[in-house]
């Protein structure tokens, strides 16, 4: 109850204080809007000391407070959150992309805490931690019931100082305990590059914490030095993150003193305009960018501005359309807000920001900006683009989309846990190339997991039928029907995997892959059988299309 009191105490004391701030700083047309916000301020500090004072049980405050701004941030972009004191050292970790640790994914499945990879050369990867290893302890304290956030935070802590961690082993049902010393883990941006063919480099970009611009340039050098003279960068999947990243990398392939992005929002001190301040890296060599639409934020920056001066291709797929921009501010009790100061505009004067989240649908959905109401606008050599829905690639080339029953496998676990247990009962080689019979060895294995499958429609027979049990009468009048419709719907999923072997086998090969070359996995694996790399390779060797989508004359 003390503790209660005094949190309640600072509370009113930060009340009274802005409210104090609030009548200094409010102009006549402020006050009524002022006066809105202390009244409310008001009736949530009593409504507060109302419980604390007479509700039937304790209260816990700090999950209370959390509630109660989670659901008021809610109500606004999903960008603008509240990082309490004990979730500062992850928010670090996705700015700077450092901490200290052991140096290995994690979530949790089925209950268990699960390694999903460890990095390569990370203190777990060297004390023998594998893919597929579950936690069950981290200095004595049990994993059972925590959470991946809760777990990864047992995980971190001081440079050079030990944790003991008890695993059990699935494959083999052997328990070990592994006593590590954290670590400064330090995560990539640039996760692979390599040479594609004897011209064309490609560099995979997965994130923008610090440093990110100098680890493309330091690609780049590697693949000049390696023959390269066109080059891929794959912005596919990659969230986003510092904006000055983002001017840095746009910087090696546009001239200095040229606009790379302006901000507006409703404080003037956060109008700015951002101009490459170097000499640029590279201004000659062809360039493709690959977008997808989990491509946002930085990755649109950097896409979007080499595209407005048509320095670049763009290929893949309409990207996410986040024209936000996000700072943090410092609140009480080293806790911060990451707040949402204004939208960013392109070289263009575009805005690529797909929702209005100010306005809502008639039921109450997120309003999505209409193809009708795009504006266009022109690139520096004249080609249309347009505004409003994230950025329209220069080649489109439609995202893949898995089989059902193959999406189920994914999402589900069984393709990872069955790498597990293959690189388990085998010695994977650098080339990995998965012979026919393993897909009934895996047929085999999922028979041993008791693996039941249903498709969508099967599901959909399934919900109906229980809602017309709720009409007995209703429902005897048709249960020969949904009957006999069961009996056609029902799918055989060895059959159905049987069908869909050649996408089966590549999901296997990719999981595998992960054992051998860790975070280099997912570009290694899927280079023959991507479509966009493909088409970028394509186009790099013709040059007159290259510079005929770029609307240049020669």
């Amino acid at each position: 109850m003390n503790f209660m009191r005094s949190t309640m105490h600072a509370g009113l004391l930060c009340l009274l204080s802005l409210l104090l701030a609030l009548h200094g700083t409010a102009t006549a047309q402020q006050k009524d809007n002022a006066f809105e916000i202390a009244k409310n301020l008001d009736i949530f500090a009593t409504l507060f000391k109302e419980l604390n004072t007479y509700y039937v049980d304790d209260i816990n405050a700090n999950r209370l407070m959390q509630k109660a701004i989670d659901a008021m941030l809610s109500d606004l972009d999903p960008y603008t959150n509240y990082i309490s004191e004990d979730r500062i050292e992850d928010y670090r970790t996705m700015t700077t992309g450092r901490y200290a640790g052991i140096g290995a994914t994690i979530r949790t499945q089925e209950g268990k805490c699960v390694i999903v990879l460890p990095y390569e050369g990370s203190p777990a990867q060297r004390a023998g931690l594998k893919i597929g290893d579950q936690i069950t302890s981290i200095n004595g304290v049990s994993t059972a019931g925590k959470s991946s956030d809760e777990i990864s935070t047992l995980l971190k802590g001081q440079s050079g100082t030990p944790v003991e961690i008890e695993i059990l082993r699935p494959t083999t049902g052997e328990r070990k305990t592994f006593s590590i010393k954290r670590e400064e883990i330090h995560i990539s941006n640039v996760p692979y590059f390599g040479m594609l063919n004897e011209q064309v480099g490609y560099i995979q970009l997965s994130d923008f914490t610090m440093g990110a611009s100098e680890e493309v340039r330091a690609a780049m050098d590697s693949l000049k030095r390696a023959g390269a003279q066109a080059f891929i960068i794959d912005l596919r999947n990659n969230p986003g993150g510092l904006l000055s990243e983002a001017i840095n990398i746009v910087n090696l392939f546009v001239p200095k003193n040229e606009l790379v992005v302006s901000t507006k929002g409703k404080i003037s001190e956060w109008n700015k305009e951002y101009y490459t301040l170097n000499a640029p890296y590279d201004l000659e060599s062809p360039l493709v960018v690959l977008v997808n639409n989990r491509s946002a934020s930085a990755s649109e920056i950097v896409a979007g501005a080499l595209q407005d001066y048509d320095r670049a291709i763009l290929i893949g797929q309409r990207t996410f359309g986040k024209g936000l921009v996000q700072v943090t501010r410092p609140l009480s009790y080293n806790a911060q807000l990451k707040v949402t100061i204004a939208k960013y505009y392109i070289p263009s004067g575009r805005c690529i920001q797909a929702i209005d989240y100010s306005v809502h649908n008639a039921d109450g959905s997120l309003y999505r900006i209409p193809d009708s109401l795009r504006r266009s606008f022109k690139t520096r050599a004249g080609r249309m683009v347009f505004d409003g829905a994230g950025l329209e690639p220069d080649i489109v080339v439609p995202a893949d989309s898995l089989p059902e029953i193959c999406n189920y496998l994914l999402q589900n676990y069984y393709i990872f846990n069955y790498g597990v247990d293959y690189a388990a009962r085998h010695t994977l080689g650098k080339e990995i190339t998965l012979p026919p019979e393993v897909l009934e060895d895996f047929i085999q294995w999922l028979d041993k997991q008791n693996f039941h499958y249903a498709t969508s429609h099967e599901e959909y027979v399934s919900v109906l039928e229980q809602q017309l049990k709720e009409t007995p009468d209703l429902y005897a009048s048709v249960a020969e029907d949904l009957s006999r419709l069961k009996k056609k719907l029902k799918t055989d999923h060895r059959q159905l995997i049987r069908q869909h072997k050649t996408c089966v086998l590549e999901l296997i090969e990719d999981e595998l892959y992960k054992h051998v070359y860790f975070e280099k996995a997912e570009a290694l694996a899927s280079f023959d059988t991507d479509r966009e790399i493909q088409k970028a390779i394509e186009l790099l060797r013709d040059e007159q299309k290259y510079s005929f989508i770029l609307g240049r004359s020669d």
